[in-house]
């Protein structure tokens, strides 16, 4: 399908992304998602949009067809977020939360500080003994975060290791707690149980460091190897290091085996698919090509794939500034889902519990850190990614991709979200590393607007 872009002055329309030439072994479609920018898009045929600008309610007038991974009777209907104020107790009423802060979601759903004094915390991930942990980038900290009394909020904040600078990937194998810094692949241990590591093994020290793009994360696959992304060492250039801007495979014993998947400028968040196994990634576009190019975007990443960064960007659209060799696009990847230019998403979750409504059962939650170099700020939200059988849902048109949560950006960002994670009790846990705390989004119909 081809996009054609017109500019209009004063109108917030639609971003431009673009998508590719179609052919017999041409990758699933990219789901496209539009955004309020001063540029309008006229499209040839039906694409998927969405209304991303940070505001207290995103409604749409379609709905969507009924997802096959919930019963056929549930419909996906257009979400409309209303206030809700964030709830606190007496050891979490500090900080920022000293006074009363509100953010907006769908109705029936709640959010509860979990844990505070969390400075830049970054990953969560659940044990396997059900145990949050989080990292804490600036302090080079790994914390547990346990709820002994399941009352949705943390009992304490535990220090399970430190002398991690840059730590922000973590991951669990075999009883032990794998963490990744900006250079090292490191696996922690606590053989006597008492809720603090006492082993430590540096198993790879051969990550890339210095550049751009410090944080490293990791993910367990279900072939039992490690996958390690590390994002590009510059905006926009042509790497020395084959590991840079990619996804890198290792055993688990630290042992490097090959580049998995490359061209992916900054894939922030990766996470194996709970049901199918595949693997996705949140991927960072470059910047300075304007507010609104190119796309955020999100890959189900395939292993021996260039995505095309540097040379390309989106659904295999040449970077004129990177002078791209001829037909090398047409042979990249395609993203599954486009995005708002700049709005930074990180983190990402499959939502596999049962305590929200079913039509959210199988969704894919992606944490927008937020913008930095556009003109107009975007990000700072929660959105939601409809699935269907363990896709995209394109069917769904504009409800694609909508927001979830908002709030963050008022009149100044008091917060950025980072990475969601269902939690022990089916509930969605989301960090915060300006704000320094981890959120807990819970669905409770009668109890209260």
């Amino acid at each position: 399908m081809r996009f054609r872009l017109l500019a209009v002055a004063g109108l917030l329309a639609s971003a431009a992304l673009v998508a590719c030439d179609s052919g017999a072994s041409q990758p699933t479609p990219t789901a496209t998602v539009a955004v309020p920018t001063q540029t309008e898009v006229v499209i040839s045929q039906p694409t998927t949009t969405l209304a991303g600008q940070p505001t207290a309610t995103t409604e749409a007038t379609a709905t969507s067809a009924p997802n096959t991974d919930t019963p056929a009777n549930i419909q996906k209907s257009a979400l409309t977020l209303r206030p809700v104020t964030i709830e606190t107790n007496d050891a979490t009423r500090k900080g920022v939360f000293a006074d009363e802060r509100t953010l907006n979601l769908p109705p029936g759903f709640h959010i509860k500080v979990f844990a505070v004094d969390l400075p830049s915390v970054r990953w969560l991930r659940l044990s396997p003994d059900g145990v949050v942990y989080a990292t804490l980038l600036q302090s080079g900290q790994v914390v547990t975060l346990p709820d002994a009394n399941k009352d949705g909020v943390a009992d304490a904040v535990k220090v399970f290791a430190d002398g991690l600078p840059g730590v922000q990937g973590i991951a669990f194998k075999d009883g032990a707690v794998y963490v990744a810094t900006e250079g090292q692949l490191i696996r922690l241990a606590d053989t006597d149980k008492d809720g603090v590591a006492d082993k430590r093994d540096v198993i790879a020290d051969d990550l890339p460091t210095g550049g751009g793009h410090s944080t490293r994360t990791i993910a367990f696959g279900p072939d039992g190897k490690l996958y390690v992304s590390a994002g590009s060492s510059c905006n926009v250039c042509q790497e020395a290091n084959p590991k840079r801007a990619a996804i890198s495979l290792y055993s688990a014993d630290g042992k490097f085996e090959k580049v998995y998947a490359s061209g992916l400028r900054n894939a922030v968040g990766i996470l194996f698919h709970p049901v199918t196994g595949e693997l996705w990634a949140t991927v960072n576009g470059r910047d300075n090509l304007g507010d609104d190019i190119p796309p955020e975007t999100i890959y189900n990443v395939k292993e021996d794939t260039n995505y095309g960064w540097p040379y390309c960007y989106g659904n295999k659209i040449p970077d004129k500034s990177q002078n791209p060799p001829s037909g090398f696009c047409e042979k990249t990847g395609v993203p599954a889902v486009e995005m708002q230019a700049h709005s930074a998403p990180l983190g990402l979750a499959f939502y596999t519990a049962d305590k929200f409504p079913a039509a959210f059962k199988g969704d894919m939650f992606v944490a927008f850190h937020g913008s930095w170099n556009r003109s107009v700020p975007t990000g700072y939200k929660l959105v939601r990614i409809r699935m269907r059988n363990n896709e995209p849902d394109v069917q769904a048109g504009n409800l694609l991709v909508e927001d979830f949560a908002t709030g963050w950006q008022t009149n100044n960002v008091w917060g950025r979200p980072v990475d969601p994670m269902v939690g022990p009790g089916g509930s969605l846990l989301l960090t915060d590393d300006k704000a320094g705390v981890v959120y807990s989004i819970y669905y409770a119909a009668d109890a209260g607007p």
